[in-house]
């Protein structure tokens, strides 16, 4: 598969370099006293989240990453270098976890945020560093300290706001190349989709949300049948869910009803929090029914499902209904972006006027 969403490395910080015992040796000095530099630091390990990666393959082959160790200190005053510092570049959306312990340590959730993964080492203290009034001459160092060790693994759940599920073939890949920007692959046979795609979804000047295309799921996915349950983690940080269902499957011995409600059943297996995440309905393909039939078809489909949420009635082939849903899909995003920002309390002596704040 192109799309790696977890990789294994190892990390090493640079160890610290050594102080250097030394004394001045120049004519007519005869006690010139110590000139033992410190060693200097060794190099840190830094994780950067680089929006133009998508995926871990890059940490799939190579996996030791080492930076340099620190000079040890010299004579004449004479500090150790600090080691070269290493970046590695990783997708937006990145959870680093140590691999030892399962306890995740680092997020990276925003473009060009830059975290420190991995410590250098501390330099030595030089002979210089212990001369004092009773110790003229000390021959005293210290080594370097050791940098950070770790065994990491790195999980990417993709950022996007609205997460499609379904099964295969229900459309979804049709649905994301309508409304947004992505060109996912689509064919006329199951499981097309082999790694999610994200898309960008244009609703206005300055409106935009970003939806993720997943692998089709079906029944059993939870315990690792089929493709999608590779990536169900990628719908765990979606604001909103659109099951997208086939109403006019090509079998018409298909119970499309049995399919929906496996759907539900393996995101309630899998995550508790995933299946408890808004979700709308949305019927696909209505392009497809007879017209003197599609009303009553859809009206029993619901009645059947049981389904309390909102319903839409769309077609990706010819973008039927499109509109409306990727219309209300902002709406609800938005005000999901607004309800998440930090609450400000006002003191209630003042309110906000034309000219500032004036006191009540």
């Amino acid at each position: 598969m192109k799309f790696v969403d977890e990789a294994y490395i190892d990390i090493s910080a640079g160890d610290g370099g050594a102080g250097c015992v030394s004394f001045r040796h120049e004519k007519y000095k005869e006690f010139g006293g110590p000139n033992g530099g410190d060693g200097g630091r060794g190099g840190h390990v830094f994780a950067v989240a680089d929006p133009n990666l998508n995926t871990l393959v890059d940490y799939r082959f190579a996996r030791r990453y080492d930076a340099k160790r620190g000079e040890h200190g010299m004579g004449s005053d004479m500090f150790g270098a600090a080691g070269d510092d290493i970046t590695l570049k990783m997708p937006v959306g990145t959870i680093i976890t140590d691999a030892e312990t399962g306890e995740v340590l680092f997020e990276l959730l925003v473009p060009g945020e830059v975290i420190t993964i991995a410590k250098g080492g501390d330099g030595g203290f030089g002979n210089l560093r212990f001369k004092s009034a009773i110790n003229r001459a000390p021959r005293q160092k210290t080594p370097g300290w050791p940098g950070e060790k770790r065994n990491l693994k790195l999980e990417l759940k993709v950022l996007a706001d609205v997460g499609l599920l379904g099964m295969p073939n229900a459309g979804k890949s049709t649905f994301i190349t309508a409304v947004s920007n992505a060109r996912p692959r689509i064919a006329d046979y199951p499981f097309t989709t082999l790694h999610p795609n994200l898309g960008v979804v244009r609703v206005g000047p300055e409106q935009s949300f970003v939806v993720a295309d997943l692998p089709g799921l079906i029944e059993g996915a939870a315990e690792g049948a089929g493709l999608g349950h590779q990536f169900l983690r990628h719908l765990q940080r979606t604001r909103l869910l659109l099951h997208v269902v086939d109403v006019a499957p090509f079998d018409e011995g298909v119970d499309t009803v049995k399919q929906a409600k496996a759907i539900v059943n393996e995101l309630k297996k899998y995550d508790e929090n995933l299946y408890k995440k808004p979700r709308w309905l949305v019927l696909n393909k209505v392009d497809m029914l007879p017209a003197d039939e599609r009303e009553a078809r859809i009206k029993d489909f619901i009645k059947r499902f049981k389904f309390k949420g909102p319903v839409f009635e769309i077609s990706a082939l010819t973008r039927e209904g499109c509109e409306p849903l990727i219309k209300e899909i902002y709406k609800h995003v938005k005000a999901q972006q607004v309800a998440e920002l930090p609450h400000v309390e006002v003191d209630p002596r003042f309110t906000t006027g034309t000219d500032g704040p004036v006191e009540a």
